[in-house]
């Protein structure tokens, strides 16, 4: 726990600099970027970025599903009210100004390769975020929390009717 604490605070710190205008990717060509220009600034809201990662890392061939056991089980029940939204279930953020962070929990297929899936992730999470919102992505974690296997998803038949 202390580990996930720390790299926590380390990203909240390096996504701070990054709005205080502190060392990132982005500001190599300048002090105008695309988000911050001389005309005005764009802010991206941490439900855009949730988003953007969460269906690019469902996009992935191997994973099957975003969240961990009891995100998936609470994440059903919201849904059936009509509270909840899958896309940002198993998927955490941390936007500045210029820098996101992202944490992803996935359930990978079985069979599939999770060090092939888990770069698969990262990469199109990347791709996608940086080329939708125009941030620079610094860190994308992967935890692969479970397996699924074909037939997982099946109810068990009742024994009375």
């Amino acid at each position: 726990m202390a580990e996930e604490s720390t790299a926590g605070t380390e990203r909240a710190e390096r996504a701070s600099a990054s709005s205080r205008g502190g060392a990132g990717r982005a500001e190599g060509a300048g002090s105008d970027s695309a988000l911050q220009t001389e005309r005005g600034h764009t802010t991206i809201a941490d439900a855009v970025v949730t988003k953007v990662a969460s269906v690019a890392a469902r996009e992935v061939r191997g994973v099957y599903e975003l969240g961990g056991g009891v995100a998936r089980a609470v994440g059903s029940v919201t849904q059936r009210v009509g509270v909840g939204d899958e896309r940002s279930q198993g998927v955490s953020v941390e936007v500045g100004e210029r820098e996101a962070a992202v944490d992803l929990t996935v359930v990978v297929e079985y069979g599939e390769s999770i060090p092939r899936v888990s770069q698969a992730v990262r990469e199109n999470v990347v791709k996608r975020i940086e080329g939708i919102t125009g941030l620079s992505v610094t860190e994308v974690n992967v935890a692969v929390n479970d397996l699924y296997f074909p037939g997982d998803e099946v109810p068990e038949q009742t024994r009375v009717q």
